[in-house]
């Protein structure tokens, strides 16, 4: 095997493993690789549903997401399509998020295959939260210190359902306008990564609503403020998919982003995620 870092700071491609025979020996290093660069590409794979579950479970219980539609006789699988008849509609995934970060414990990875891509388009954007962390002014860090992140389903609620037009509506079957998809949940906005020990910020624009700290509510200019600097280019890493490609994230310290910019043209993935547990706050 062979690692080739796309940054210094986020994501490495990971060449010489053929998945559907890859031995129990040489998943460690895989696993290693993945924590440590956050997003791992493994290209020139060949993967039926089955085969991508089987790869899937090496790191985890898959977890069948809430409110949109599986893979009929696959559960814990997603498709992600956009036909290229689908056009002037919003994507799946296309604002800055980390996977179901509302759940009382989100997935601590997602993991997407790409069967059919565009010629160009379609690529996907990661950044490192850990390093938004590290690179957060003093005195921003000293206010979100102890501080708790209000998340919710946004997306499939009532409250703070998207605008109509920016709403996906082609061949993902997702559930809307659910009342219970706004219900609350509770995460700290600053978290210690279960198993690497990393300090990382866990707020995202797409299902976080507001931020609670020591002294009040947050206001909306900070926020902005804070995703602006989450998203800096120094932070990230920009992926141009091709077929047969396996991608893994720590959902736990990064947020992704779909960009949307292949009208006319097909688009499908395959997406599994594995089970997580519920956020822990950095020790006072």
């Amino acid at each position: 095997m062979r690692i080739v870092p796309l940054t210094p700071a986020i994501g490495a491609e990971l060449h010489g493993l053929n998945i559907g025979s890859m031995n129990a020996s040489d998943f460690p290093a895989v696993r290693s690789a993945w924590l440590r660069h956050k997003v791992l590409f493994l290209p020139g794979q060949s993967l039926d549903l089955e085969g991508l579950e089987r790869f899937s479970r090496r790191f985890g219980e898959l977890v069948q997401l809430p409110y949109i539609r599986p893979v009929e006789g696959h559960p814990e699988v997603i498709r992600v399509l956009k036909e290229a008849h689908e056009t002037d509609m919003g994507v799946f995934g296309g604002e800055w998020h980390s996977d179901f970060s509302f759940l009382p414990a989100p997935p601590s990875a997602s993991i997407l295959y790409s069967v059919e891509t565009p010629p160009s388009g379609g690529d996907t954007l990661w950044v490192d939260m850990s390093l938004a962390w590290k690179r957060l002014p003093e005195s921003d860090r000293r206010l979100l210190a102890g501080a708790t992140a209000v998340h919710t389903g946004k997306p499939y609620g009532v409250s703070h359902a998207p605008e109509e037009s920016t709403r996906f509506k082609g061949s993902i079957v997702m559930e809307r306008d659910n009342p219970e998809a706004d219900r609350e949940t509770r995460h700290p906005a600053v978290c210690r990564h279960p198993e690497t020990g990393e300090q990382m910020l866990f707020v995202n624009p797409t299902y976080t609503t507001r931020i609670e700290g020591p002294d009040g509510i947050v206001g909306t200019r900070f926020l902005e403020k804070l995703y602006a600097h989450c998203v800096r280019p120094e932070f990230a890493c920009r992926w141009r998919w091709q077929p047969g490609v396996v991608a893994i994230w720590d959902n736990r310290n990064t947020m992704h982003y779909a960009v949307n910019d292949y009208d006319g043209q097909r688009r499908e993935m395959l997406r599994t995620a594995i089970r997580g547990e519920p956020p822990v706050a950095v020790p006072a």
